[in-house]
């Protein structure tokens, strides 16, 4: 009998052997397959890798107002001694490849880039929504982070034209937290929030008086240059810079103040005497701020004043009763 060809097709399907069965290639279903790249995306983004510090640019929104250089020489010393523990988010630069941007771990970042050594990091491609809400979720679990860096980080993601439901998602407050917070983000330049440092101790009332302190200071641009440039205010510690920012502007304000009014001159009481019929002294009247006061002088009452003292509470409903008919009259 002739053998069939390999491509001539057989009138009847017999059962494949097992060697077939074995030789015949396996295809992979393809929603295994997009699972099986998810599965590995998921893993290279999760891995952490060395990566130059010098590969890495700077990405979101500012967060620190200046860094701490005592905690930083700390951070570096424990880098140093016990090498890198908390990766920090990069994700690809979106324009230069091979470069990359930082989400979050800027000190650590830093600390690196001060000993010579590679960062520790996982890369995930974020776009620039996905990058700030990462960031704004890693400062929110950071206990260091002062009111008013989390104050201004919120102002610059609404400058960046972010909405307010995403700001506060990003911060993990409600709305109306949130309007509190831009209420003084936005009172500040970041410029000034720079100099003036975190002031980790100040929070939201005071940050508000002394922006209320500022719209009411003349020439305050001027004013707060001559403190900004001196060398000691740059020497303090954030919270004594604000301190002395608070004392200054409120000094301004009392010096450009006009002078109080001097207090008026109590009226001098109102006295006056009154007389029997035939003209001889029966008692002191004297009315002032606080009320009237009546006087019989015992001494030439004759026992006037006792009797007085008896009746005077029917005398004086007598008297009453009388002033409310007039009062009806008129």
């Amino acid at each position: 009998m002739a053998r069939k060809g390999i491509l001539t097709p057989a009138l009847t399907s017999p059962a494949p052997s097992d060697e077939a069965a074995v030789d015949k290639p396996r295809l992979m279903p393809r929603g295994a397959v997009g699972a099986l790249q998810s599965s590995l995306t998921k893993l290279q983004e999760n891995a952490v890798q060395d990566i130059d510090t010098a590969l890495i640019d700077d990405a979101g929104v500012e967060d620190r107002l200046g860094i701490d250089q005592d905690a930083q020489a700390q951070l570096i010393e424990s880098i140093q001694t016990y090498g890198q523990q908390v990766p920090v988010l990069l994700r690809p630069h979106p324009e230069v490849q091979g470069r990359y941007e930082i989400v979050y771990g800027r000190r650590r970042l830093m600390a690196l880039r001060n000993l010579g050594q590679p960062v520790k990091a996982m890369v995930r491609h974020l776009d620039d929504q996905a990058l700030v809400m990462a960031q704004g979720q890693e400062n929110t679990s950071r206990q260091d982070l002062s009111f008013i860096e989390k104050a201004s980080f919120a102002a610059q993601l609404q400058a960046s034209d972010y909405d307010r439901q995403t700001i506060a998602a990003a911060l993990s407050v409600d709305l109306p937290m949130l309007s509190r917070m831009l209420k003084v983000g936005n009172a500040f330049s970041i410029d000034f929030l720079r100099k003036v440092g975190s002031a980790p101790s100040i929070g939201r009332e005071r940050w508000l008086k002394l922006a209320s302190l500022l719209k009411t200071v003349p020439d305050k641009h001027e004013r707060l240059a001559r403190l900004f440039i001196k060398d000691s205010f740059a020497t303090l510690p954030s919270d004594e810079r604000f301190e002395l920012l608070l004392a200054a502007m409120e000094a301004e304000t009392a010096a450009d103040a006009p002078a109080p009014a001097p207090p008026a001159a109590p009226a001098k009481p109102q006295k006056r005497q009154l007389t029997r019929r035939d003209g001889s002294p029966l008692a002191d009247l004297k009315s002032n701020a606080r009320g009237v006061t009546l006087t019989i002088p015992s001494r030439s009452a004759d026992g006037f004043d006792a009797w007085f003292e008896a009746h005077a509470e029917a005398l004086l409903q007598d008297l009453h009763d009388r002033w409310k008919n007039q009062a009806a009259e008129d």
